[in-house]
Parts: structure tokens; sequence; C-alpha cells
């Protein structure tokens, strides 16, 4: 089963104008999957999986192989595993002068693999793919859970998502999460020991949506706080760990500096933490929190080109999300409720940034407003909103 990838046609188009295309996100997320369906229908395209020896081996002299392939789009996948490709790939294309010669898909951000911002500066556009967004998914036509509780407790990666089988879903997540601390970060060249990995990692469970506290993971984990920033700058890096920073604003009262902090994927979270369930979340300290990540990731996702952070003032005026693009803010309060209600510090922060429109995004089925300036909302209502 292919499901279409919202940006497809943004790949499309950029390899018209673009000489490399680097589309960047966690392992299984479907960047695979995603390139073997673009190039499936042309001639003139080659797919090399870097993990694989045999395909390895066939850039033992890479600058022959892509002269013998000059006239084809060649896709390199994990390209993190041959970093030294970079400086092959400027000179490729700086010679062929032609857009559409490569595509590149990698399991690290560009800050880590960071010979491609270096060498193919001007040269390369990046595309960031996730795990499945909310509007790419469609409701099934004999539901046994709603698609909103399937993807909150399995989260969008493909293989935990599709897979017939609670049991078998929540097997596979224990099953990556497993492989990616003894496997893939070693791989991909963190020295790490994956019982101090595994430890931080539910640690960041446990803090899901809260302000990071770096000197508390470390008097835990036994290092120091700038350790455990070096240690969670690899899991950003991965895709893994989102730390969402303080929205910055030019305002008298003290702000609070920590980012907050929140492991991407909810059904990654939920195998953290052992929720099986939509009726163990249910009855988790964890749920408003699952909730709101999931909200956040759609709603960062969908507005890349909005700058987001949170917004919290000492005095307890707080927002969960804030939207900001030239003089345009927005808020965004997520709440995991039906009948959603809001605090007077959710109204001293709209006054602080003075923010005319707000969202309450909630699992309710239609939107209606609470007063002039705030709307409670549909998370797939909201993500179909044009601002």
């Amino acid at each position: 089963m292919y499901i279409q990838r919202k940006v497809s046609s943004e790949i499309t188009n950029y390899l018209l104008h673009f000489p490399a295309v680097a589309i960047l996100g966690p392992r299984q997320c479907g960047k695979s999957t995603l390139a073997k369906f673009l190039i499936q229908h042309l001639d003139d395209a080659i797919y090399l999986d870097l993990e694989k020896r045999s395909d390895q081996a066939r850039l033992t002299d890479p600058e022959m192989f892509f002269k013998l392939n000059h006239e084809k789009l060649i896709c390199l996948d994990e390209v993190q595993k041959l970093p030294e490709l970079f400086s092959d790939l400027r000179s490729t294309i700086d010679e062929q002068n032609r857009n559409g010669q490569f595509l590149i898909l990698g399991s690290a951000s560009r800050d880590l693999i960071k010979q491609s911002s270096e060498t193919l500066a001007g040269r390369i556009v990046y595309i960031y793919l996730t795990p499945f967004t909310y509007l790419e998914l469609k409701e099934p036509k004999t539901p046994k859970d709603s698609l909103l509780t399937k993807y909150l407790v399995r989260g969008g990666f493909p293989r935990s998502y599709l897979t017939d089988s609670a049991e078998i879903s929540f097997k596979w997540r224990q099953s990556f999460i497993e492989t990616f601390l003894q496997r893939d970060l070693p791989q991909m060249g963190f020295n790490i020991p994956p019982e101090t990995a595994l430890r931080l990692w539910k640690m960041c469970a446990h803090s899901q949506g809260q302000l990071l506290n770096a000197s508390k993971f470390g008097d835990s984990l036994g290092f120091s706080h700038t350790t455990i920033k070096k240690y969670l700058d690899v899991f950003v890096g991965t895709f893994m760990l989102r730390l969402l920073p303080p929205f910055t604003v030019n305002t008298k009262k003290r702000m609070l500096k920590s980012p907050k902090i929140y492991i991407r994927d909810t059904g990654i979270l939920h195998a953290l933490l052992h929720i099986e369930s939509m009726n163990e979340l249910l009855g988790h300290p964890v749920f408003g929190a699952s909730w709101e990540t999931l909200v956040i990731e759609n709603v960062i996702g969908k507005y890349r080109e909005w700058d987001a952070g949170f917004y919290r003032s000492s005095n307890g005026a707080e927002i969960d999300l804030v939207l900001r693009k030239g003089q345009k803010t927005i808020a965004i309060e997520c709440k995991a409720t039906t009948a959603p209600k809001l605090s007077r510090g959710f109204y001293s922060a709209m006054a602080d940034l003075n923010i005319d429109t707000a969202f309450v995004i909630a699992p309710v089925e239609t939107s209606y407003p609470i007063n002039e300036k705030v709307t409670v909302v549909p998370l797939k209502e909201f993500l179909k909103l044009k601002m």
C-alpha cells in the first residue's frame, strides 16, 4: 500500500530547478519508498542503496561511475554512509552544469552532514520528510478505531501505522528503538553507549512537553549538562527529538529561556513509556503532552515557513505554540479534550504578544468560536486553513 506524500510534487519541481535535491528525515520514515515511487517511471534514473556493500562497491571510483551515468538521475540512499562522496558530487555537478543530477537521501540533518552544506552550497535544496502527517492519511472503510486515535497511539512511521495488528505495531516500535540506539547511531559515527542513550531517551519521554533541565538529566545519568546537551543534539539531528524554543518578544516581562522537549513521534513516545493502547494512554499523565506533540508536529510541518516557538512568562502566562510570519502572529493552544477550557494565563499571554487570532486545537468534530479572537477547531480543519 502506497500513501501519497505531500512533498512529492515539491521534490519533482525542485529536480527541474536544482542540480541536487536532498530528502532528509528519520530512519524508516519512507524516504526510500518515496524516492523509488518518484523515479520508477524514469528511464534515465538509477538507485543506489549505500547500506548495501554491493552498491557501495559500485562507487569505489565515484568519478568514473558518475561519468558513466552522466545523463541519468542518480539516487543515493543513506548518503551519510559515504560522506567522502560530497567532493565528487560537487565536481560532477559543476562539470555537467544541469539540473536534476542527484536525488540524495539521508537520515541525519544537514548540520550533521556537514560536507553537503560546505561543498554543495548553491547547488542543492533540502526537503524534510517526516513520518506520515495527519493529512496524508485516509479514514479506513471499516475502522476498529478512528483514524485519529490510531494515528495518535501508533505515530506516523509507516511500518508502525500500516500494520493490521496493534501488537505488531508496538513490537515494531520497540525494535526500532533498539536498532536505532545499538546500530544506527554508531554507524552514523555517534559514540553514545546504547544503555546511556536509552535512559536519556526515556527521561525525555517522561519530560515530554516540559522545559528542558539538562543539569537534572546530567545528575541522574552521571554526566555534565554540556555532555547531556551534546547527546540531545544528536537526537535532534537525527529527527528523533524536537527542542521547541521559547518565543522571543520585546517585553519587560521575565521570559523563560529553556526550550521545551518533545519526542517527535507519538508512537515512539508511547513505546518508550510502554503504552500500548488508547485506554492505557487515557489513564497516563503523558496524555495531554502526547496530544500536544501530535498537534505541534503537524502544524510546524505544514507551516514550515513560519517561525515557531512557545510562550511562557515567569508569572504563568503561557501559549503552547506561537507562529509568526512577517507581521502576522497566531497563537495555538492544544487541548486533549472535547470540552476545552482556557486559563487566564492564556489570555494574559495573548495580551502580552498583542495577538488577535488564536486557535484551540482539540479532538472535536466541528469548529466553534469561544469569543471573537479564539476558535476551537479540529486538527484536520486547522491544517487545511490558508494563512
